[in-house]
């Protein structure tokens, strides 16, 4: 079953982060979305909690607390009304998913449309200049949403990167490398360094990204900053890897 509630006493992203730990802490709780705008959290139990379980749990962790439980949705049923047939777990964790990815589907089906457009309007394809727009429009997209909340992106970001880790300065920079390939992807500055510095950046970010979905680990995507809350996941892997592999292309072909 999957309830969502409302929580009170979160500000930033490092309180989305305390929160979701707390709550898949619980025992029976399967998953826990959490976000910060609207300030909710859907969590999918194996079985009932009640309230003052859950709250219990993220009251350890600071001032937060769970109030208003405003949906349900029992997937353990066993009686259903006519008009309302049962959801399965499958499809209500599908659910939980497109609603989830929404923000980044939404911003890469843009890029591709602006990417398509632009080649349309230069009177033919090159799959070259297509693959460095694109790259361009997603490191400055990427980038403005970092750039809103330097501080809450950098302690999300150090949660799993290896070098936001060991280096918490590299939070706080990070969002300006991106800044800096976009402006050089579409400006065209010295296209072999670009690349490579592509490749590093990205294939650094992407070995925290897989240590964190093969361990599991129920931790927020920073991709998109402290704006959304996205869970790390396969997604983020495609994610870095299309970047990688891109300029890995463009690089081969030089």
């Amino acid at each position: 079953m999957i309830h969502t509630y409302k929580i009170s006493g979160m500000h930033c992203a490092s309180c989305v982060g305390r929160v979701q730990q707390a709550l898949e802490g619980v025992e029976g709780v399967k998953k826990a979305i959490v976000s910060l705008t609207p300030p909710e959290a859907v969590v999918n139990m194996s079985h009932h909690l009640d309230t003052a379980t859950l709250n219990r749990a993220v009251a350890t962790t600071g001032a937060y607390s769970l109030t208003n439980e405003v949906a349900v949705i029992n997937t353990m049923s066993a009686t259903h009304e006519v008009s309302k047939p049962p959801v399965s777990q499958d499809e209500a964790t599908t659910a939980l998913s497109a609603t989830t990815y929404k923000p980044l589907l939404l911003i890469l089906v843009y890029l591709l449309g602006i990417t398509v457009l632009a080649e349309v309007r230069s009177g033919g394809f090159n799959w070259m200049r297509a693959m460095s727009t694109f790259m361009a429009g997603f490191f400055l997209t990427f980038s403005f949403f970092k750039l809103l909340d330097i501080p809450g992106f950098a302690s999300t970001y150090r949660m799993y990167d290896i070098v936001a880790k060991a280096m918490p300065g590299y939070g706080f920079v990070y969002p300006f490398i991106e800044l800096a390939l976009g402006i050089a992807y579409l400006s065209g500055w010295n296209p072999w360094i670009t690349n490579a510095a592509t490749l590093v950046v990205m294939g650094v970010s992407l070995i925290g990204v897989i240590q964190s979905v093969v361990n599991k680990r129920q931790i927020q995507c920073a991709c998109l900053g402290a704006v959304f809350n996205l869970p790390m996941s396969t997604v983020t892997i495609f994610e870095d890897s299309l970047m990688m592999g891109m300029a890995g292309i463009m690089l081969w072909v030089m």
